[in-house]
C-alpha cells in the first residue's frame, strides 16, 4: 500500500498547460509539441489546457481533438491551473506532475508536488521564454525550441 492507501502506485504524467504563456505566436508551440515531449517519457495520467474566456472556440476544438480537457476559467487562469495542478499532486494521482507554462507563479506547485515524492517536469516554449525559477525547482526540465531535457 503506497503513501495515499492505494494498492497500485500511480504512474504515467499529469500535464498541465498554461494556455495563455505556451500558445503565443512569438513562440510557435502548438499542442502536438507539448503532447509529444512529455509523452516521450512516459503515458500520459492526464492532459489538461487552461484557457480563459478569450479562446476562440477553434483552439478548444483543436484542444480537446487531440485529447486534452480543456479548462475555460473566466479570468488568470494561473490560480485554477495551480489549485488542480496541487490537488493531483497531494492525491498522488500520477508519478510525475508536468507544468508547461514560463511563468514563475506555479514554482510552489513544483514544490508541493516535490515534497509528496512526485516526479516534476517545467516545460518552457522556448529559450528565451524560460523560466529559472520553474526549471530549478522541477526535477526535470524541457526546452520545446531546443527539444533537449535537463
Amino acid at each position: 500500500m503506497d503513501l495515499f492507501g492505494r494498492d497500485e502506485p500511480a504512474d504515467g504524467i499529469a500535464l498541465f498547460v498554461d494556455g495563455p504563456n505556451m500558445l503565443r505566436d512569438e513562440f510557435d508551440v502548438d499542442l502536438d509539441d507539448i503532447r509529444e515531449a512529455t509523452a516521450a517519457k512516459d503515458r500520459l495520467a492526464t492532459a489538461r489546457l487552461y484557457v480563459d474566456e478569450h479562446a476562440t472556440p477553434g483552439l478548444i476544438q483543436a484542444a480537446e481533438a487531440r485529447g486534452f480537457e480543456v479548462i475555460v476559467t473566466s479570468g488568470d487562469v494561473d490560480v485554477k491551473l495551480s489549485v488542480d495542478a496541487t490537488r493531483f499532486a497531494t492525491e498522488g494521482r500520477a508519478e510525475t506532475l508536468a507544468i508547461a507554462s514560463r511563468d514563475t507563479d506555479f514554482k510552489p506547485v513544483l514544490e508541493v508536488a516535490n515534497s509528496y515524492g512526485l516526479s516534476t517536469l517545467a516545460i518552457a516554449p522556448a529559450s528565451h521564454g524560460r523560466s529559472d525559477a520553474l526549471r530549478n525547482a522541477a526535477t526535470e526540465s524541457l526546452t520545446l525550441d531546443e527539444g533537449e531535457s535537463e
